[in-house]
């Protein structure tokens, strides 16, 4: 589905894409010299990255890109969003380049951290209060369901990406350290080490200055993550000398997992080791980026593509904090919202700040379903900007849900549903081809919306009195539609009935017409289209329903 596209991802204008390019000027500049790279460009563009491919040999490494992950917490929102868009720009790469070129999406797990602090909500707090400083993979797991706590978060970090269907390779920082997959890239550390610290220094303040080094060394004793000044350093034999509290002046080697690197180098290191070409990072870490790239060359490195998104709000404008709980967690999306929405707000504007919060919920699902809609009918240069193409890596579904959320929401309202069961009886006349097994979105959706209307809409309802003049064409109305056929689930006769009400009552906008409608029958200042959900509650409900906001019997329900 990637091949062929390589035209339109020249000219796509959607932000994937143009990372994606950013990406391919980048390798090729990385790998190639200035002539070479002219004659690659011009073949890549031309729709022949296969040729490329087969000429120059630089080229025919796999393009790495790069998400990291602190273990010493559950999986959240801003795992999802990196892994998410970092994938969107891995499939836009993939058809910029005919999807002839190898990438790889690597989730690297920090596990070899040590735990600073014992982290909210997990059980047996005072185990983990004893194994502070132990690496990750050392501390026992409070759960007991694993060898330690950095495998029992991985298992859930890896569970939460397999969930998804996330195409990635994990890396354990444990597993490469101690395997020596980074031994070459510490070794060079160990001997630029006063070009890092030149680096570095200046970035901390003076208690920091006096004690800091980019080593961390395991403690043979101990077991501890130990933050302790270098004293030595023994580029010849590979190792330093620090003072271990537990067993005092200690000479150890930096390869083989015996020591970890502070997290500015340990990121530059793994941008080297691992041949990283794209990472992403949050607005929060520009400076760290803009460090970790400078130690990145120090080690005769070339630091990776990337960007800064902007991070989320809270409802009032604040920044989001796990400390502070004032966010949205990825369960809590997933109560009231799918997969496919939470991709779609994902999508939407990184470099901006979006509020994240219940609220955003509704509105995100019905997006993603009317990108959807406009997919099917889009030119191809369309279809490859718009956002489920990305989502979706080019092959977004033919169908979705026949209707909005928004009409599920009210019509779970008016309805006074708390089952599918209830809804999908609803559907019988209106679909009566559809079922649970044939429109598996349209049950999600269900679940989604019973869901939130408990947490969030059935607390705010409040129904209001028409004024005279809504009063006379809510009857009006009531009128025409009693001359319609009972058993009308023609959604567009129904609301032409409805505009012809507001036309004749001279309603001024029309949309204040609309408005009276949802504040006196649904006790909402928005809702669906009336003429679908009037045909999915049935009309002679619909009729009842009209009658009784008329008579002001809504506001004392």
């Amino acid at each position: 589905m990637l091949q062929n596209l390589e035209i339109l991802a020249r000219e796509a204008k959607s932000w994937p894409f143009e990372q994606a390019r950013n990406l391919l000027a980048h390798v090729l500049k990385k790998r190639l010299g200035e002539s070479e790279r002219a004659e690659a460009r011009a073949l890549i563009d031309a729709g022949k990255a296969d040729e490329a491919l087969a000429k120059f040999e630089a080229l025919r490494r796999p393009v790495v890109l790069e998400t990291g992950y602190g273990p010493s917490g559950l999986p959240h929102m801003g795992t999802f969003g990196e892994v998410a868009r970092t994938t969107m720009v891995r499939n836009a790469f993939r058809a910029l380049t005919g999807d002839h070129w190898r990438t790889r999406l690597i989730a690297f797990s920090d596990d070899m951290d040590g735990l600073r602090k014992v982290p909210e909500g997990v059980p047996n707090p005072e185990m983990l209060r004893e194994d502070l400083h132990l690496s990750l993979t050392r501390v026992r797991d409070p759960f007991g369901a694993h060898d330690s706590f950095g495998a029992h978060n991985n298992a859930r970090l890896r569970a939460f990406l397999d969930g998804f269907g996330f195409d990635y390779e994990f890396m354990s920082s444990t597993e490469t350290y101690r395997s020596g997959v980074f031994d070459a890239t510490l070794l060079t550390l160990l001997e630029r080490f006063d070009a890092v610290m030149a680096i570095m220094l200046p970035t901390l303040g003076e208690e920091r200055r006096a004690t800091y080094s980019p080593f961390l060394p395991v403690s043979p004793i101990t077991g501890h993550v130990l933050q302790v000044p270098t004293l030595e350093r023994n580029v010849e034999k590979g190792t330093i000398v620090f003072d271990d509290p537990a067993g005092g002046r200690t000479e150890l080697p930096v390869t083989g997992g015996h020591v970890k690197l502070q997290w500015k180098p340990d990121w530059a290191m793994r941008w080297v080791a691992l041949d990283v070409d794209y990472e992403m990072s949050g607005k929060d870490l520009i400076e760290s980026v803009r460090e970790s790239g400078k130690i990145c060359r120090a080690l005769g490195g070339t630091p990776p593509e990337g960007f800064n998104y902007e991070l989320f709000l809270d409802i009032e404008g604040k920044k989001i904090s796990k400390s502070k709980g004032n966010g949205l967690t990825m369960d809590e999306w997933l109560r009231y919202g799918t997969p496919e929405s939470l991709s779609w707000y994902m999508f939407q504007s990184p470099k901006s700040a979006k509020s994240l919060h219940f609220n955003v919920i509704p509105r995100a699902i019905d997006d993603y379903l009317a990108f959807i809609e406009s997919y099917k009918t889009q030119e191809p240069a369309k279809r490859i900007d718009n956002a489920v193409w990305s989502i979706h890596a080019g092959n977004p579904p033919t169908h979705t849900s026949p209707v909005s959320f928004a009409l599920l929401l009210n019509l779970v309202g008016v309805a006074n549903a708390s089952t599918k069961d209830q809804l999908w009886a609803y559907f019988a006349k209106y679909l009566p081809e559809a079922t649970p097994e044939n429109e598996p979105l349209l049950d999600q959706l269900m679940d989604r919306a019973l869901n939130y209307y408990e947490d969030f809409v059935k607390p705010s309802k409040a129904y209001r009195l028409p004024d005279d003049k809504e009063k006379a064409a809510l009857l009006d109305l009531a009128e025409r539609l009693k001359a319609l056929p009972a058993d009308t689930t023609d959604g567009e006769l129904i609301q032409n009935e409805v505009y012809a009400v507001g036309k004749a009552h001279e309603f001024e906008p029309l949309r204040a017409w609309f408005g009276a409608l949802y504040e006196v029958l649904l006790g909402a200042s928005q809702g669906p289209r009336f003429g679908s959900f009037a045909a999915i509650y049935g009309l002679p409900q619909t009729i009842a329903l009209i009658e009784a906001g008329a008579r002001g019997e809504l506001t004392q329900a």
